[in-house]
Formats: C-alpha cells, structure tokens, sequence
C-alpha cells in the first residue's frame, strides 16, 4: 500500500489527519519512544516532539528525508505538511499533489 493511499484509508476513519500526528501514530505502532524513533529519523528528540505536537512544520526537504529514512514514498507525506502549513497560515485548502 502506498503512503497516499494509507493516508488516505487512516482520514477517512479518523478524520484529517496531521503530519505530526502521523508520525506519533508511525511511531507508536513500532513501538518506539521519542529517543528511539528521533535517532532513527536523525532528529533531536524536542525537534520529534514539536513536530509530533505540531508546534513546527518541516519543509518538504525535510519531509522527504524523513520519508526516506522511514521507507515511505515522499509525497503523502510532503503533502499532509504543506495542508499543515497552509491551514496555520489561515488556508483551509485540500492540498493534492502529483507527479510532473
């Protein structure tokens, strides 16, 4: 399955889902603290834990690195961010992205 279509099946069971959110969840179910999956990821444990709690939105740079290191295609991932970002912003937009 990819990460889209996973994202896609966990929204329409439980709502809108955030990028931090998704990573809690991703975290949890391998079982993993802060410590463990922050290493795994090459982040800081307070930077997992804002972007867990949404205080930070990382950049789709970012993004795609941390998909990388999780085994997860980037652009699922890159676009649960930019609706992070945008809604932060005050834009309630459906983000979609495509491949050129």
């Amino acid at each position: 399955m990819t990460t889209k279509s996973y994202l896609e099946e966990l929204e329409k069971k439980y709502g809108t889902l955030t990028f931090g959110e998704f990573l809690k969840a991703w975290r949890e179910a391998d079982d993993l603290t802060q410590t463990a999956f922050a290493k795994k990821i090459g982040l800081s444990v307070q930077n997992l834990n804002d972007l867990e709690k949404g205080r930070r939105i990382p950049s789709p740079t970012r993004v795609a690195k941390i998909a990388k290191k999780l085994g997860l295609p980037e652009m699922g991932l890159i676009q649960l961010a930019l609706r992070d970002s945008l809604l932060k912003e005050g834009f309630d937009y459906e983000v979609k992205l495509k491949s050129a």
